[in-house]
């Protein structure tokens, strides 16, 4: 038993991941919670909670000093941080360690070498890994920018150095566009992160988003444990998730090309514990370049468990407890095909509108090979104070067309109901045919919804055939009645000219 007693610095479903886990490793837990989750289920689930402040985030979950007071008062040996909030923070893993507190996680030195983008860029090119033509610096003028696009060829992306979630992007597909692009993005990425420093890197048309999980103990042994696609994304979120990837299952070199640069990046980094190295794939030309690291446990580790058969958490509560890790990189063997739907609060029919309030009822889907990792009961009030994921699905089978079916099978019997969700919205994904043909890239669901639209359109051919039907109608019914089908035939007429404008 490495620990004692470990403070829990989250909330929702990966609070309640944690705190399960600690109790199969016999370790008593602590939960934090502000207002809003009084009465959430991890604060439940706890050995001990400690409430922390008001409901927003700035007032409790990203208080350092509360967290690790909380720790202190309890006696806490140990914070683990789950993932967003401070889980990224190196002024973060500094207090804990000043505090002489264990932080579940990497060392402050290794999040800060990592945590900026473009710092970031400049480790994997020293590491010889392959990292995207652009710059390495933020960009100071809009000369500056507009030489470099020129140089690497547009179109070009811009991003914000210290940020994450898509704030601070902007596509650039000429040099007329840039100067204001350059103004858009430094501003939202001020905004955003309170730094407004922005590069500019080549755009790869329909890439493939893939990311390598890795895991490294304090004694210096480093392997990765393969790849998972993240493709499916909407405003640069993840939606979907799997492993293995359908691409790269069909390229195994470049799993091990992949995860030796992996590796390689997270040395170089002086990096230890869980983390997630990733790339971007130009899968027409098999050839993947650097994106960025996470410093932490991600939201999709299930599915890399559920291949791999290794409890994640478990591992990173080790490797915090100074233990070796007791695996070899051969040891690591992939079997099977794992996919996992974020299951969130929001109406996937109304812009994805975030939808809190009460849940009256929850069914959860069951039989083999499926996993929900969920922070909702009925009778609990979704807060709209933070971000709307309430589960996750997650689902195994022997192979990927397997699991793709168990999959809409799990969607088909999940019920949440009194609040909005986007179930539906997975379920029309998961069945989708090019979904299923793994032809998966980041602009995935976009086109899927330029799919749906023109499907639920009548063809040329179609309409034409309508409206001489219309026609003969109302030849037939004006003789009777010419006032009401004049009407009734105007209004179909309106209605018909109208579905083939939206």
């Amino acid at each position: 038993m490495p620990f004692d007693k470990v403070l829990v610095a989250n909330r929702g479903e990966i609070a309640v991941r944690i705190i399960r886990a600690l109790r199969e490793a016999g370790i008593r837990s602590v939960a934090v919670f502000s207002d809003a989750d009084r009465a959430s289920l991890h604060v439940r689930m706890a050995d001990e909670a400690v409430h922390i402040g008001p409901a927003p985030s700035s007032e409790s979950y990203l208080r350092i000093d509360k967290i690790v007071a909380a720790a202190k008062a309890t006696r806490a040996e140990a914070i683990h941080p789950g993932y967003g909030f401070l889980s990224e923070n190196a002024d973060f893993a500094q207090a804990c360690a000043d505090a002489g507190v264990i932080f579940i996680g990497p060392p402050a030195d290794a999040i800060r070498a990592v945590g900026s983008k473009t710092r970031a860029r400049k480790l994997a090119r020293d590491a010889d890994v392959p990292v995207l033509p652009g710059s390495l610096a933020g960009i100071s003028s809009f000369e500056e920018g507009r030489e470099l696009a020129a140089r690497i060829g547009y179109p070009v992306m811009l991003k914000a150095s210290a940020g994450g979630g898509g704030k601070g992007m902007r596509r650039v597909d000429s040099e007329g566009e840039l100067a204001a692009a350059l103004r858009d993005a430094s501003s939202e990425a001020g905004r955003a992160f309170g730094n407004s420093d922005v590069y500019i890197e080549k755009l790869i048309e329909k890439p493939r988003h893939i990311e390598i999980q890795i895991l490294g103990d304090k004694h210096g042994k480093m392997l990765h444990l393969g790849e998972r696609e993240c493709s499916i994304q909407r405003r640069h979120q993840k939606v979907i998730e799997e492993c293995p990837s359908p691409f790269v299952s069909q390229h195994p070199a470049l799993r091990r090309e992949m995860g030796c640069a992996a590796v390689d990046f997270a040395r170089a980094a002086g990096y230890y514990n869980a983390g997630t190295v990733e790339f971007l794939v130009d899968s027409a030309n098999s050839v993947y370049y650097f994106l960025e690291m996470n410093t932490r446990l991600q939201v999709e580790h299930p599915v890399t468990e559920l291949v791999t058969g290794l409890d994640l958490v478990q591992y990173q509560l080790r490797i915090a407890a100074g233990e070796p890790l007791d695996l070899q990189q051969d040891d690591i063997t992939w079997r099977g095909a794992a996919i996992e739907c974020r299951l969130g609060a929001e109406d996937a029919d109304n812009q994805f509108f975030p939808s809190p309030g009460l849940i009256r009822n929850v069914t959860a889907p069951g039989g083999p090979g499926i996993r929900l990792d969920s922070g909702v009961y009925p009778g609990w009030t979704v807060p709209m104070e933070y971000d709307p994921l309430l589960a996750k699905l997650v689902v195994w089978a022997p192979t990927r067309n397997e699991a793709i079916s168990r999959m809409a099978r799990a969607l088909d019997e999940t019920r949440i109901e009194g609040i909005k969700t986007n179930t539906a919205f997975l379920r029309e994904i998961i069945g989708d045919a090019e979904f299923a043909a793994g032809a998966l890239h980041t602009g995935f669901i976009p086109e899927f919804f330029e799919r749906r639209k023109s499907s639920t359109l009548p063809s040329d051919t179609e309409f034409a055939q309508m409206v001489a039907a219309l026609a003969e109608s109302r030849k037939t019914r004006t003789a009777a009645t010419p006032e009401r089908a004049a009407a009734a035939g105007s209004n179909w007429l309106i209605e018909g000219r109208n579905r083939r404008l939206r």
